[in-house]
């Protein structure tokens, strides 16, 4: 089991920024990947980013390129998401998740365990 605890969303203005947080516990050693998904109410997650556990890879949505970083501290066993250049559309919950495996990362299938999410609203 792998424990993920999510914090840092909030509320921001267009054009503002915020910063995730998910620290992983537990059997932190079968991760490969970790990733950061978002949800509407009546909508499918989308992927928004992901970053091998070594930290030497990451993946971004078309949506977010550019204006949110991935990264990750090891000492931590945390994984970070900057959101910059916030747009009303970047509104939803955002969870982090973790995947033993190594393919379809922007696939929410593919990850195994989960965090509780995070709101994030972006007001204009």
């Amino acid at each position: 089991q792998v424990q993920l605890v999510e914090s840092g969303g909030g509320l921001a203005q267009v054009g503002g920024s915020l910063r995730l947080s998910c620290a992983a516990s537990g059997r932190t050693f079968d991760i490969n990947r970790m990733g950061w998904f978002r949800q509407n109410p009546g909508k499918e997650r989308e992927f928004v980013a992901a970053i091998t556990w070594s930290g030497d890879t990451t993946w971004y949505a078309d949506s977010v390129k550019g204006r949110f970083t991935i990264s990750r501290d090891n000492a931590k066993n945390t994984v970070y998401l900057q959101m910059n250049s916030l747009k009303p559309e970047d509104t939803a919950v955002y969870y982090c998740a973790t995947a033993s495996g190594d393919l379809r990362v922007t696939i929410s299938r593919s990850y195994d365990f989960w965090g509780q999410g995070t709101q994030v609203t972006v007001s204009s």
